[in-house]
Order: structure tokens, then C-alpha cells, then sequence
């Protein structure tokens, strides 16, 4: 049964998959490029706009339009490749890739094939202990992007028990460049780490490249993961020698952590099919983040399947090597190179410089630090608060409408004494409400520390008095029971006192300091 999980999609425990099993991983990675128009024609490529508004003949695919290369998608191409270490093809062209979809307009795909614009490559990634793993590139090829269908009426939004679909076609011809892998090997037991990691890093060095937008949840970057295995090597055998599995291949998925759990998810089910005597059928899959599953799409077609030829209505592409280095001069800084000269700036830890790589704020708290705010205050707020948030909430961070300027600001409210830190949540949680910025949203709702400091002796004194064995803790040595003298003092202004203020007058009064 199609789409729906049966018996087949049995697992093993993965420690034990691995035990009998090597797993061999390959990435196909899409992105959309931020040109202002498609690949082949002049129409508009804003997201989100009403269906079937962005479109015109050459994208629809009717008879007589003759499509026009985008310069600015090839010139994206290429830094695209160099900046993966790739070669650039002195003289490549595109292929009509035939195959029938209702979201694919012309019942062919203009793609590239035997002869990509840039190959042979490779991309250092970094995984969470600091340990870096080379992924080699086989290639990066300019193709366009298809429709988008609508399943309406079922349960999962997929055609499986939709009453009709839709299909909207202002998605179709958008820029594309694909990025293929070679197999990955020799990962073990790290193959959804290093998948994971590997998609994380060419997000960051696209967006360093500043040619997408590189946002997984609507699309413009999407991974299909490849996924086989095969037996471990016996006793002298090189495991390089062990015959590769059938692969199949998870479609579009649409998030890194999906990335790592389908990786995952793919090594146990397929264990389970292998142990069981199956073989592994070569197909595409669907992920299920609600159920952390993948689930059967369609038998997957080789390349022959697809009939390639040269697209007869387009001149070769064959760019010369001044133009190749004339853009190579415009890329920027690498990312790695970029993270160790910026933790070095912040006097960040290995390990909080992680967690901001991990978190992709590494360009946000450089707005924010450049707005004014300290290193620690920026990596505080968009790596905690925010994150959590977003995280909580299944949303990115940008989503909420704060800015690098609204932290620079709040941070700049605690710093000078105006706000505590739980005032300020406050104050971001009247930002993200859309109530102005920090300083309106303050201003409005009448936040700021109690600056009287005979307001916080009575309030000190008070809750002494009505918690004398807790002062006495603190008399006898144990300064760490003054934090519920604190929250008591809190509680009693109303949150507006200085925390670290009523920690040190406690403290002076019970003789502690």
C-alpha cells in the first residue's frame, strides 16, 4: 500500500542496525536562488503571492515560447560552484528531462545532465564535537523548479484520500541549482550527525553567498536524502570493497533536524527489511515529521528513464575564464574562516560558538553586536529566549519580528539600569505583539526598576523579618538561601527591584557579605 506505513516499515534499534550494517549516504540538495525573475522568462519570483498570478507562456510551457537564460542565475551558479571547491565547465548546456507530472507544465524539466555547469567538488562540515568531515561533490547543476500541487480534502494533504488537487504554477521556473554528492561513506554510526551537518554548512555559506534565502520551511532550500546499506567488511576485506545497497530516497525534506531523523529512520527500516530476508526496493519517500517516519512514494526512475537530450531552444552556456575570475573576487569571506575570526572578536567558548552555529544566528548577533549590544547579551537572547521560542513553537526566528536593533536596544534598557531581565521578557514579548520598539513597549507598559532605595531597605527588612530561619541560613554561612530572600523582595516590588541590588543589601544585612 502506497503512503501508508505497513508491516514493511518495521524497524530495528539503530545501535544494532549498525552493528550488521554500513550505512552509505547521499545528498541532493535544491535551492532556490533569489533572482528577481525565473530561469527562463521575465515573470516575478516573490513568495507567497495568489496562485497562478507569477506566470506567462514560456513557464506554462505553451506552444511557440522560446525561453531566454536568466545571466544572473548563471553568474550564481558559478560562485555557487567555486565556492564549493568545484571545477567550471568552460562549455556546458542544458537537457530536457522528460517525465510527466501535473506540477511540471511542459511534460519536461529544463535541467542539466552529462554536463553541469560546475563538479568535482568538496565541502569541509564540522560536526557538534568539533571533529570535520570532507563531503566530496560530484556536481551543481542549473535546472528549473516545478508547480506546486494542492491536495485538498484529506487528512495528510497528500493525494492519498484528497477529495481534488490543485495546482499552482508561479513556482514553476524559478531558478534552481541542485548540489549532488558523492556517496558518502565511512560515517558509521554519525551518518544522520554528518547529513545534518552537511546541509547546516551549505545553508550558511548560500546565505554567506547572499544567492538565496535559504529558508527550509517555505521551500527554497530542500534536501533529498539518499540512504543505503550495506555489509559490514569481514575479516580482511576493505569495507570499500563491500558491493553498495539498493538506496532509496526521502524527498524534500524541509528542516535540519528532519534531515537527521529520516537519516535515522531510513538506517533502522531498512536493517529490518535486510534482516528479514526483503530486499530494499529502489524508490522515493515521504517524511513524516508528526510521526518521526518515512513512508513509500513511488518506485524511483533511473536516468535513462527519463529520456535526456539538449534542449534545442538554448545556446550552450560558456563562460569565459575572466568572467569565472572576476566572480571568484566576489565571494566572500568563508564561513569557517568567518566563525573562528568572529568567536575570537565575541570571546566566545568553542562550545557556545557551536551552539550559535547550530542555532543559525551567527549573522544575527553580528547585526546585533554591530547595534550596539555586548557579544554576551546578543548570543543570550537569540540562542535562549528566542530560540526556545521559536523551537517551542516550530518557527524560525525571524518570524517574530525582532530585529538585531530591538536586542541592541533591550540590552542597551538592562544595561543602563532600567530593566531587569524579567522586564525585559516583558518587553520582547510586547515587541513580537507588535507594540513598538523596546522603549515604546516600556514606556507603554509602565516598566522600570524601582530606583528609591529606601522602597528596597523596607522591602529587604520586611521579608527578613517574616522569614527568620532563611536569615539565619544566611548568617551561619549558606549565601546561596539568600535567593529566596531575593525572589521574596522581588515578589514584594512587583518584579521592578535590582535583583543584584537586593542580593548585596540582604547580604550587608545579615552580615554576610
Amino acid at each position: 500500500m502506497t503512503g501508508t506505513a505497513t508491516a514493511v516499515d518495521e524497524v530495528v534499534d539503530y545501535d544494532e542496525a549498525l552493528r550488521r550494517y554500513d550505512p552509505v549516504l547521499g545528498l541532493e540538495v535544491h535551492v532556490e536562488l533569489n533572482t528577481a525573475t525565473k530561469m527562463f522568462c521575465g515573470c516575478a519570483t516573490a513568495f507567497g503571492a495568489d496562485p497562478n498570478t507569477q506566470v506567462c507562456p514560456v513557464c506554462l510551457g505553451l506552444p511557440g515560447a522560446l525561453p531566454v537564460v536568466n545571466e544572473r542565475a548563471v553568474e550564481s551558479a558559478i560562485r555557487i560552484g567555486l565556492a564549493l571547491n568545484c571545477q567550471i565547465a568552460q562549455w556546458c548546456r542544458f537537457a530536457r528531462k522528460n517525465y510527466f507530472y501535473p506540477d511540471m507544465p511542459k511534460n519536461f524539466q529544463t535541467s542539466q545532465y552529462d554536463e553541469p555547469i560546475a563538479f568535482e567538488g568538496h565541502l569541509d562540515v564540522e560536526l557538534e564535537d568539533g571533529e570535520v568531515f570532507r563531503v566530496l561533490i560530484e556536481r551543481a547543476h542549473m535546472e528549473e523548479d516545478t508547480g506546486k500541487s494542492l491536495h485538498i480534502g484529506g487528512a495528510t494533504g497528500r493525494i492519498h484520500g484528497a477529495d481534488h488537487s490543485l495546482v499552482d504554477y508561479n513556482r514553476a521556473g524559478i531558478p534552481l541549482i541542485e548540489i549532488v554528492t558523492k556517496p558518502v561513506t565511512g560515517v558509521g554510526e554519525r551518518a544522520p550527525e554528518v547529513a545534518r551537518a552537511y546541509v547546516a554548512a551549505l545553508r550558511e555559506l548560500l546565505r554567506a553567498l547572499q544567492v538565496s534565502d535559504v529558508r527550509m520551511e517555505q521551500g527554497s532550500l530542500r534536501c533529498d536524502a539518499n540512504v543505503s546499506l550495506r555489509a559490514r567488511a569481514v575479516d580482511g576485506q576493505a569495507q570499500d570493497d563491500v558491493p553498495l545497497g539498493t538506496r532509496t530516497e526521502t524527498k524534500n525534506v524541509n528542516s535540519l533536524r528532519s534531515v537527521e531523523r529520516a537519516v535515522r529512520f531510513e538506517i533502522s527500516r531498512q536493517a529490518a527489511v535486510l534482516d528479514a530476508g526483503r530486499p530494499v526496493v529502489q524508490e522515493t519517500r515521504h517524511w513524516h515529521e508528526d510521526t518521526g517516519v518515512t513512508t513509500s512514494g513511488r518506485v524511483k526512475s533511473d536516468a535513462e528513464d527519463y529520456r535526456y537530450f539538449p534542449e534545442p531552444d538554448l545556446v550552450p552556456v560558456a563562460p569565459s575564464r575572466e568572467t569565472v575570475a572576476q566572480l571568484r573576487a566576489t565571494l566572500p569571506e568563508p564561513p569557517g574562516l568567518r566563525r573562528k575570526r568572529l568567536q575570537g572578536d565575541w570571546g566566545y567558548s568553542d562550545l557556545e560558538m557551536r551552539d550559535v552555529v547550530n542555532a543559525g544566528a551567527v549573522e544575527l548577533i553580528e547585526e546585533t553586536v554591530d547595534a550596539g549590544a555586548t557579544p554576551a547579551a546578543a548570543r543570550k537572547w537569540w540562542t535562549g529566549e528566542l530560540a526556545r521560542r521559536a523551537n517551542a513553537e516550530g518557527r524560525s526566528v525571524e518570524d517574530f519580528g525582532v530585529t538585531p536593533s530591538h536586542i541592541a536596544e533591550l540590552d542597551g534598557l538592562v544595561r543602563s539600569g532600567r530593566l531587569n531581565d524579567s522586564m525585559a521578557r516583558q518587553v520582547l514579548d510586547g515587541v513580537m505583539g507588535g507594540e513598538g520598539t523596546p522603549t515604546e513597549v516600556a514606556d507603554a507598559r509602565g516598566l522600570t526598576l524601582v530606583q528609591d532605595e529606601g522602597a528596597l531597605e523596607a522591602a529587604v527588612d520586611k521579608v527578613i523579618a517574616a522569614n527568620p530561619d532563611v536569615a539565619e541560613k544566611v548568617r551561619g554561612g549558606k549565601v546561596q538561601a539568600a535567593g529566596a530572600l531575593i525572589g521574596q523582595v522581588m515578589k514584594e516590588m512587583r518584579g521592578q527591584a535590582d535583583a543584584g541590588k537586593a542580593r548585596q543589601l540582604i547580604l550587608d544585612r545579615l552580615g554576610a557579605a
